[in-house]
């Protein structure tokens, strides 16, 4: 809601900013009804805060607060005083369904870890247009993972959860027929073209990062019986990209850079891109004016700056950006789920 000036906040105002004020309070509410296993108790069922809290080996009292809590977070509703069921919400908090959430929200921990120290200093960020992380780290955060092998794992992980939606919808999304080869580009442990791969059983594939980023990619082909449709090349998309590919993928790499960095990325791809080949870049795009209903990208885009040095993007933006790298884009389609879009290019 849009107020004039000087007109007075509503009472639901006030709740909002409130809500936001104990948005971390809220995520750890998460991650313990996670732990406790809260939603796989309840199932499909009305329990009680009594039967929850012996199951869970809680105390009684204690768990109708954490019930309560999450009720008014809209994962539970309290049906009657003291009994509960699960909503159309909650269930993404229960590991045994499709497309739970659960995965994320239990590796955001490590990542939280990692980025919080940066957005201390969102301040400094926004007045400098400096990375936070660079300051607090003294270096910056790739090559913080390189040195924290342990962290480079869960932030891996926490990456391939996040990909799994995509990688969901995208196969089925896209016309991936029309092409011999795919090589995803910064594709870590090969989730996304995995996927791609399976549905399209024509296609090979070329799977590029850092050895780092490719630790877990054997385990992935291997699962899945890729290993003879698709290599594992590592290596540095700064200095090149692998030839062999009709089909370039690059999901959630640009909106980690600045734009020079990511015209180099993409002209190294151009490079390479073969007569009729598309380049096919799976980033957010922002609307031309701010959206509400897409606050995570906003505040993706801030996560970008304290502690990437990236940003994220709306459609001109990308438009230039290709553009510089002699790149056309052709179209954008967004995809199922939440916050993607593809963004389709070609030689200009």
């Amino acid at each position: 809601m849009v107020h004039n000036e000087g007109q007075a906040a509503a009472p639901e105002d006030r709740a909002y900013v409130i809500q936001l004020v104990f948005g971390t309070l809220a995520a750890r509410a998460l991650h313990t009804a996670i732990e406790l296993r809260v939603v796989e108790l309840i199932g499909d069922q009305r329990k009680s805060a009594t039967e929850l809290a012996q199951e869970a080996g809680t105390a009684p009292q204690p768990m109708l607060r954490l019930l309560r809590a999450l009720a008014a977070l809209r994962l539970l509703e309290e049906t009657e005083p003291g009994t509960f069921a699960v909503t159309a919400a909650g269930t993404l908090l229960d590991p045994g369904r499709p497309g739970s959430m659960t995965p994320l929200i239990t590796s955001s921990g490590t990542m939280e870890e990692m980025m919080k120290p940066g957005w201390e200093h969102l301040t400094d960020s926004l007045r400098t247009g400096d990375t936070s992380f660079m300051k607090v780290f003294g270096k910056d955060f790739f090559s913080y993972l390189k040195d924290h092998p342990e962290r480079s794992e869960g932030f891996n992980e926490a990456m391939s959860q996040a990909t799994r939606s995509t990688a969901a919808a995208l196969p089925g999304a896209y016309d991936f027929s029309r092409f011999n080869a795919v090589a995803d580009i910064g594709g870590g442990d090969g989730t996304l073209l995995a996927a791609v791969l399976r549905e399209h059983p024509a296609l090979t594939g070329i799977l590029y990062d850092t050895a780092e980023g490719l630790s877990q990619a054997p385990q992935t082909l291997r699962r899945d019986g890729l290993e003879d449709r698709c290599s594992a090349i590592p290596g540095d998309f700064f200095v090149s990209v692998p030839q062999g590919a009709d089909a370039y993928l690059i999901k959630s790499i640009l909106h980690d850079w600045p734009d020079e960095k990511c015209v180099t990325i993409l002209s190294h791809i151009r490079a390479v891109l073969p007569a009729g080949g598309r380049v096919l870049i799976v980033e957010p795009v922002l609307s031309e004016v701010a959206d509400p209903r897409a606050v995570g990208q906003y505040l993706g885009d801030l996560n970008m700056l304290v502690n990437w040095g990236g940003r994220e993007r709306t459609r001109a933006e990308f438009d230039a950006m290709c553009r510089l790298a002699g790149l056309e884009v052709v179209s954008v389609m967004p995809l199922p789920g939440p916050g993607f879009s593809l963004i389709e290019a070609r030689a200009a």
